[in-house]
């Protein structure tokens, strides 16, 4: 049984890359942001395509696209990857008060 991964934000700021196995057979992730009671924020869950297994990655220098979905949210959601991505993250683009904590659980793990 897989076991969920989880990250939290509170502030403006990105969490740590939630590295995923491009190899599972089916690939499928899931993932929910959930926001704490009374959070003002805004996020994006985001994934990149670059080795995270390099060396020589940094988050900061890879290339971040937002999921197709979960962009620009003020209210807990939910979204898969039915297809390989290296890794997601939690951008919080906007924040007065509270957290929000990105849970993914990737088939197989």
């Amino acid at each position: 049984m897989a076991r969920p991964v989880r990250v939290v934000v509170s502030g403006v700021s990105v969490s740590n890359p939630i590295p995923l196995n491009t190899y599972g057979d089916p690939f499928n992730v899931g993932f929910g942001v959930k926001l704490s009671s009374g959070a003002s924020l805004t996020y994006t869950v985001e994934h990149t395509f670059d080795d995270v297994q390099d060396p020589a990655f940094s988050p900061a220098t890879a290339v971040w696209y937002s999921n197709a979905t979960v962009v620009s949210q003020t209210t807990n959601k939910d979204g898969n990857y039915a297809f390989p991505v290296t890794a997601i993250r939690l951008n919080v683009t906007a924040w007065t008060s509270g957290t929000a904590t990105l849970t993914s659980i990737q088939a197989g793990f």
